[in-house]
């Protein structure tokens, strides 16, 4: 699927995708490409549902540390992947 922004650089998603993932997003950029996460209506709930009661105990900062690390990992692992998929497209 394409889709173009307008004069504005407005993006417009068609509406099965909207309804199938909302209307709230986040633009994750990287050094090739864009992506765009979907934002639950309520993300605390969303995040309580699937972890549980897993992080009882763990300060903030602590979960934020790990976060990033782990954010940082894949987006290596990403960017590493890309490069083979181009590597790979040039042969």
């Amino acid at each position: 699927m394409s889709v173009e922004t307008d004069s504005h650089g407005r993006l417009y998603l068609p509406a099965e995708l909207r309804d199938k993932y909302g209307e709230r997003f986040h633009v994750i950029e990287y050094e090739d490409r864009i992506e765009l996460i979907p934002i639950e209506e309520n993300p605390l709930e969303a995040v309580r549902d699937e972890i549980g009661d897993s992080l009882e105990g763990e300060s903030r900062e602590e979960l934020r540390a790990e976060a990033l690390q782990r954010a940082k990992q894949e987006a290596e692992a990403d960017l590493e992947q890309a490069k083979r998929d181009a590597r790979d497209a040039a042969e």
